[in-house]
């Protein structure tokens, strides 16, 4: 009798074993899909969105470049007055104080080089630092359109080297990239439905979601001192913005059920 409720007893205790076992696995797998959208079936479908803008704002570059001796603090007190000449100039076209912006101050030195003696042994004598050359780099933020060719041929009669990275962008592109976005992820969504149609499953849940935007602003050529115009009462330039197409792409991942 004793024998008998053993193996009874064994024989229940495999059976609640083998229940425990498929019900940790089961919950293992359920709880791992929880945590990782990833082990779900899954597609993604890319959508695009485009708006086109008029730009409200113009930012261009001017260098200042200065060359001399050894004397770094002479150098500095004149690459910094012709500088604030140039500043002080663009304000009395309108520019605001917070729409000059220093970009870049670099102080190189320019060494001297010597030929080594022909003689066989000989000793190569060292460089020498014969002098430094001081570039300081501004950025001009023009919001009157109609001041950019004056402004262009005024920074550079008033002593700038070099105008450059003329581009036109808008302030804040939040609003049109908005605008953009959301028709990419209209797009991208009628596709995965039309996918889904087509291939005899629901959509499911949205599992991820991927955006590259293209930002607003684009060059426009603008030459050196003395060039094109520019310098010693040449014509000034007529420079005209135009429109810009704001792109906006999206990549959008689904559940399928």
């Amino acid at each position: 009798m004793d024998e008998k409720i053993k193996n009874v007893l064994g024989g229940v205790a495999i059976i609640v074993g083998v229940l425990l076992t498929f019900a940790v696995a089961s919950y293992v797998s359920s709880y791992a899909k929880s945590v990782d959208p990833s082990s779900f079936r899954s597609f993604s479908v890319a959508g695009d969105g485009k708006a086109v803008i008029v730009p409200d704002v113009a930012r261009f570059s001017f260098s200042v470049i200065t060359e001399g001796g050894k004397d770094v603090g002479m150098l500095q007190q004149e690459n910094t007055k012709k500088v604030n000449a140039i500043n002080a100039y663009a304000r009395t076209e309108g520019i605001s104080e917070k729409d000059i912006k220093t970009l870049s101050y670099n102080v190189d030195p320019r060494y001297q080089y010597y030929m080594c003696p022909p003689k066989e042994g000989g000793v190569c004598p060292p460089a020498e630092i014969a002098g430094y050359t001081i570039l300081q780099s501004v950025q001009v933020t023009v919001r009157d359109f109609s001041k950019i060719g004056t402004l262009l041929s005024g920074v550079v009669a008033n002593g700038a080297n070099s105008v450059s990275q003329l581009t036109f962008t808008i302030d804040d592109p939040t609003i049109v990239q908005n605008e953009a976005r959301a028709e990419a992820i209209v797009k991208a969504k009628q596709k995965a439905e039309g996918l889904a149609a087509a291939g005899g499953f629901r959509l499911g849940k949205l599992l991820s979601i991927e955006e590259y935007a293209q930002q607003p602003g684009y060059p426009y050529p603008v030459y050196e001192r003395a060039v094109g115009g520019m310098g010693g009462g040449g014509a000034i330039p007529s420079i005209e913005p135009g429109s810009q197409e704001v792109s906006v792409s999206v990549t959008l991942r689904y559940e399928i059920r």
